[in-house]
Parts: C-alpha cells; structure tokens; sequence
C-alpha cells in the first residue's frame, strides 16, 4: 500500500466529513463509473485536437456530481489543459444584466488552473508561459519579441472583443519589459474582469472595453484560443450547481440564461469554437422539468432528448450530450468504503481501524435503514462512515458492531429545494407582466 500523506489524509476527511468534495488526493478514492470516465477522456481527446465538448453531467443531489467533475478536471490537468471551474449562485449565472455573468467570469478565472498550478490562480503563470512562448519563437526567427506576440496576438484580434484582449496582453508585456508591476497587474485585473467602468479600464490600459456580462462566452472563447497559443492543448470550464437557474423566479431570466446555454451547445456541437470543453453538473430537475428545467426550452429538449434506442434497449449512450451518472453497484461501494478505511490510516494496513466484516455489517444496516436510495447518494453514507472511524480512533475501547447499529441515515436531500432567487431589477417589469408567475401569497 501506498502511503498517504498527512496533508492529503487531512484535507480528504476533513472535506468528505463537511460533504463536500476534496481539492486533492481524489486518486485514492476513486471508484467506478468507468465507462463514463473513458466516455470523457475521449472527450478531452478531441479537445486537445482543437475540438470542442459540450457535456451536461446529471445526477440527484450527493450521487458523485461534483467529485466526477474533480476526476475530469484531474485528468484534463494530466493532458496539459486548461481548466477552470466555479458553482453558479444567485449572484454568479451564465447570463444577466446586473453584473452576475461578469461575476461568474471572475470566479472562472481565479480559479484557473493548470498541471504545475492545481489549486487556482493560474492565470499569470498561463500569461507568462505565452511570453516564454514567443521569446523562444523570437530567439529562433530572429525577430523582436514584441513583434511575435503581436503576430501571434492577431487570431485573437478578429474575434468578437478580441481587439482589447490582445491589446491587454500587449500592455502585459509591455509592464514586463518596463518593470512596471502597476500595469502587469491592471492587464490581469482587466483578464479577471475586475474593472467595472470602461473610463477606468481606458486610463490605465488604453483599451475601450471591458469584460462585462455581454462580453461573458466571447470572453471564453477569446481565452481558450490565448492559452492554445500559451502551449496548452485546451481549456475545460466547469460548472456545477446549475440548479440555481432552475431556481431563478423569474420566466424571462431563466429563458435569457437558457439562451446562452443552446447557443454553447451549438456552438460547440457545430465545432465552432476551438480548444473549449464545457461540463455542466445539475439535477435531474434541472434538465427534465417540463414548466422550468432545461426541457422547458423547446430548443434544448430536443437537442438533449435522451437516445429513444439506448431506452428501448435498456443501455446508456455515453456520447449523448447530456450523461446521466449512474448509481454505484454494492460492490463499488464496498471498495469506496474500504479506500476510505485505507485513506483515514494513511495507507498502513497496520492501523485500519476496523476489520472487513465491519464493512460489510455497515452496508448491509445502510441497505436496511435507507433502502435503494443509498446506491444513488453515497454522500451520507461517505459522511456516516468517517464519522464513526473518527470516534473510534478517539475511543478505542467501543466495539465497532456496537456503533454499526447506532449508525442513523437520513435521505440527502438540499435544504434550499424550494427556495426561489429573485431576478435582477431589469426584469421585473417583465415579471409583472407575465399574468401570476410574480405571485406570492
């Protein structure tokens, strides 16, 4: 057995206690799921090519949502990708007018990530890797650097927006050679959509745009194009807790934000765009209610319909764009809580604390108590488990089939189901004019 590091041990227990999922040390409790896993690794494949992905990843609440992103993210970073995630929220959504896409942007970008950078902020490292780039290219051809970086910077400058981006990089090398650390960090305040008014954008870069909520998917766009001419093979965004437009009250903003989900699909499926995987995680809700899911927008239903001869059939087509997670079999449950005994002894045989018959016990009370449903949300069952390695690694005179018996589960389900994000200002003159969907007793 491997050992485990106290840092990783740590942070993986600590996380899955607190039912989320862990930054690091995921390759030591990965387990199934694999032909969904290879279904992706195909995906970011044609990525690295100068393909595009566009996946919906569904799953119910605690099924692995969140920690199969972190899997592909993982593997995407193993690939020389790109990545960057972020969860929307009432305040971060893929289309507004309040400043919530823009919010969404800046999230995506200080958490920008790469092989040598996992935990975030790696937007300068991908910046300063373009300028290494183009001073090999300057060493080899004998031209200034500055001319080969606005050689290589004019792709970008025909794309929406692409104009100013490029500049912004140009100013960026610009506050290199002059030493001027001011405006290297105004270039990337500018790249992290921090700036809020064009005026103060154009005094301290000369540039006339900013990244606003408008500017959010060309802005994507423009950066999955600049770091395949950093030298990476692509860029992966990812984002999860897509049930937050489902949530949006208002008909009018989930519309706008659906809008701008078909035209990535599109965009994507059509290989319009080069270099850019999107992952989206959801419920099932999200996708399948008819009155405010995603299948509520004709458009999208019909590109997302699952495949009618995998449902005759009884199969799973992985290509589809929308991928349904599927429930862990006992037997991948068995090996998750046994990688889990093996992470909390830091990966000595020697200091398990329970036997492989406490495993077992413990599945079947959870099989007795939850039922089926503890297939499809192995989060509570994760959570109940480390909780009782923990009190007996505090107390080793209990008896682990006194505590397997204690062992109380309850169905994971999200505390703010049925709470509603009120939409921005701008649309609730549109609200108020769609007959009684503003109405509230």
């Amino acid at each position: 057995m491997k050992k485990i590091r106290a840092r990783e041990r740590d942070s993986i227990i600590q996380s899955l206690r607190s039912g989320v999922t862990p930054k690091i040390g995921i390759q030591h409790i990965q387990v199934g799921r694999s032909n969904e896993i290879k279904a992706l690794h195909e995906d970011l494949k044609r990525v690295a090519d100068g393909g595009s992905i566009f996946r919906l990843i569904i799953g119910d609440y605690g099924s692995g949502k969140t920690f199969f992103l972190s899997v592909v993210r993982s593997i995407a970073l193993e690939m020389r990708m790109v990545t960057a995630q972020a969860d929307l929220s009432p305040d971060r959504r893929v289309h507004a007018s309040s400043g919530q896409a823009r919010n969404l942007f800046s999230e995506l970008m200080r958490n920008m990530s790469t092989r040598s950078k996992p935990d975030g902020n790696a937007l300068t490292s991908v910046i300063e890797r373009f300028i290494t780039q183009a001073r090999k290219e300057a060493d080899t051809s004998a031209k200034p650097v500055g001319e080969v970086i606005h050689s290589n910077l004019e792709a970008l400058s025909e794309m929406v927006g692409g104009y100013d981006f490029a500049k912004v990089i140009e100013q960026y090398w610009n506050g290199h050679e002059q030493d001027n650390e001011t405006l290297k960090s105004n270039a990337v305040r500018w790249l992290r959509a921090e700036y809020t008014t064009k005026t103060q954008a154009r005094a301290d870069l000369g540039v006339r745009t900013i990244i606003d909520d408008a500017s959010f998917y060309d802005s994507l766009k423009l950066m999955s194009l600049f770091v395949r001419q950093a030298g990476y093979s692509g860029l992966l965004i990812n984002l999860d807790e897509m049930v937050n437009l489902y949530k949006l009250n208002s008909t009018q903003a989930r519309t706008s934000n659906y809008e701008q989900i078909l035209r990535m699909l599109n965009d994507c499926l059509q290989g319009s765009v080069e270099g850019l995987g999107f992952l989206l995680g959801g419920t099932p809700e999200f996708l399948l209610d008819p009155r405010k899911g995603l299948y509520s927008y004709e458009a999208l239903q019909s590109r997302l319909a699952q495949n009618s001869f995998a449902l005759r059939a009884g199969v799973v087509d992985y290509s589809s764009p929308a991928l349904h997670l599927a429930s862990l079999t006992p037997e991948e449950l068995y090996i998750l809580l046994r990688n889990l005994r093996n992470v909390f002894a830091s990966g000595d045989p020697e200091r398990y604390l329970v036997p492989d018959e406490a495993l077992v016990a413990f599945l079947n009370h959870c099989h007795t108590n939850v039922g089926e449903a503890y297939f499809r949300t192995p989060r509570s069952i994760i959570k109940a488990f480390l909780d009782m390695l923990s009190i007996m690694e505090q107390n080793p005179n209990l008896e682990w089939s006194d505590l397997v018996e204690a062992v109380e589960l309850e169905a994971d389900l999200p505390s703010d189901m049925d709470t509603e994000i009120d939409a921005d200002a701008d649309t609730m003159a549109a609200e108020e004019s769609d007959g009684l969907v503003g109405f509230r007793i």
